[in-house]
């Protein structure tokens, strides 16, 4: 097929890291199955080789490159039939040290970001709990600021790369009543006072570590906070984008490698006197697989095409990682198949491939949570904004009112630019007027006539400044009715935006 998304510096270093894994890794990924641990000497020879770091600033030792040479080593390193070998590096440079790199303050990102791009440090993040998983706005562990230092307690489950990682980007509430806007991220150094770990046993991945971690009062000095206080929510809703393409390009390139491998045994196979790839049934189940794989793998190319051009694309980001994932548990049941009891040998890579691909549909946010997502965006009509756009409404007890988000409402109505009219919210109990008659849009909250009415609930109007809700989108369903003068309405999405 045309490649329309890699130019021939992309396909060099392809070969170049090929070349690199079928020398360096592949001859030792049984051993490594085998001991349950990759030598971190492997690691380093990467970042030698200027494998690691790929889209990392230079200035901490990253090559700057464009998310199609990620692309690529993500594609390359989960050909090597060890899901454990390629989710070591995976988490550490596209799911933990990102947050760093995009929100860390300089002093933070001198002190991680040189090591991750080296190979010297393993990352990991952390935000599962034993009973949060997806629900990561309600986490339990917390980080109480006193002094110079968080004290944090509480524990993390599902952990990768949690027992001999260097640190954790952890995710925790600096404040437990205030829901999503008390979530905030810290860097834990993994060798820290109070911190412990458990190496957790696991169906597959069994070169890789997990671990259940335990804080128990571990000081964190407050220069480890990511970002701002209370953001750390917003954030994750951006890395987990990144994080769910990232394990869709996982997805379909292990797809890949069990085709090459079951197509290579199907060759060599016979069976009532000629190879097994002679028989229909079996050509047309292959055929199939090859379709499907090769359809998802356009599509998430694509989604990456969008992620590279810096587009938050929630949906299609959502729908890659669902396709990928469930099509990867698809293929390698069906390639197993091909191989009869030889597939349910640990001597066939089909057996580890068929264990490993089994979290992909859970892991970075289940195929459930994934539909949801989906089904909020085309039936509901909900809209995500990215953490650097997203509006930090002001909370109180998780209790939001007209008054404490006037001023914050003002502020943005003033930077729109005027909607040449007059225009009221009406909640019911409360209204707020906006006159853009003048050279600026201009806010109150008078019970006044205006040119244009709209009526909502006030949770209605809350999604609608967070982003949450697309203007013309909840129009269409209902949950906004207006009167009045039209064109004024058009303007909605300009307040908003």
């Amino acid at each position: 097929m045309i490649d329309y998304y890699f130019t021939e510096e992309h396909n060099m270093f392809r070969e170049s890291l090929k070349t690199f894994l079928q020398k360096e890794v592949v001859p030792n990924i049984d051993q490594w199955e085998e001991d349950r641990r990759i030598p971190r000497s492997v690691w380093k020879k990467m970042g030698e080789q200027g494998f690691l770091g790929l889209s990392y600033p230079e200035k901490y030792g990253g090559l700057e490159l464009d998310f199609f040479f990620d692309v690529v080593f993500c594609e390359e390193t989960s050909k090597v039939f060890s899901g454990g070998f390629a989710i070591t590096q995976t988490v550490t440079q596209y799911m933990s040290s990102t947050y760093i790199a995009k929100y860390g303050t300089e002093a933070l990102k001198q002190k991680y970001l040189p090591g991750v791009i080296s190979g010297d440090l393993i990352a990991s993040i952390g935000i599962t709990e034993p009973t949060a998983g997806s629900d990561a706005a309600n986490i339990k562990t917390t980080a109480t600021l006193e002094g110079d230092y968080y004290v944090v307690n509480g524990s993390k489950t599902f952990i990768t790369n949690g027992v001999y990682g260097d640190f954790i980007v952890t995710v925790v509430k600096t404040d437990p009543k205030a829901g999503p806007a008390g979530v905030s991220l810290l860097v834990i150094d993994r060798n820290a006072e109070g911190v412990s770990a458990s190496k957790l046993k696991k169906l597959g991945w069994h070169a890789s570590d997990t671990a259940e971690l335990a804080f128990d009062h571990v000081k964190v000095p407050k220069e480890n906070l990511i970002g701002q206080e209370g953001r750390g929510f917003y954030y994750l809703m951006g890395g987990l984008q990144l994080e769910r393409l990232v394990g869709a390009v996982m997805g379909y390139a292990g797809c890949e490698s069990a085709m090459e491998y079951t197509l290579q045994y199907m060759s060599e196979r016979e069976a009532f006197g000629r190879s097994i790839n002679k028989f229909q049934v079996l050509r047309h189940r292959m055929a199939q697989l090859a379709t499907e794989i090769e359809s998802c793998k356009q599509f998430v190319l694509y989604c990456s095409r969008l992620h590279n051009d810096n587009k938050y694309a929630v949906k299609e980001c959502s729908m890659a990682k669902l396709l990928a994932s469930e099509l990867s548990d698809k293929v390698m049941y069906q390639c197993l198949q091909m191989f009869g009891g030889y597939g349910f040998m640990e001597e066939y890579k089909m057996a580890r491939m068929y264990r490993d691909t089994r979290v992909g549909t859970i892991g970075g946010g289940s195929s459930e949570i994934m539909r949801e997502i989906i089904a909020k965006m085309i039936i509901d009509d909900v809209s995500y904004q990215s953490a650097s756009s997203n509006s930090e409404t002001p909370s109180t007890n998780g209790e939001i009112n007209l008054d404490k988000i006037l001023d914050q409402i003002k502020q943005r109505a003033e930077a729109a630019s005027p909607i040449g009219n007059t225009l009221k919210f009406d909640f019911g109990k409360e209204q707020l007027y906006i006159d853009g008659t003048a050279d600026k849009n201009v806010v109150s909250t008078e019970n006044k006539e205006a040119a244009c009415l709209v009526e909502s609930s006030f949770e209605d109007f809350l999604a609608l400044t967070k982003g949450e809700l697309n203007p013309m989108g909840a129009v269409m369903s209902g949950k906004v009715k207006i009167k009045g003068d039209m064109s004024v309405a058009m303007k909605l999405q300009s307040l908003f935006n």
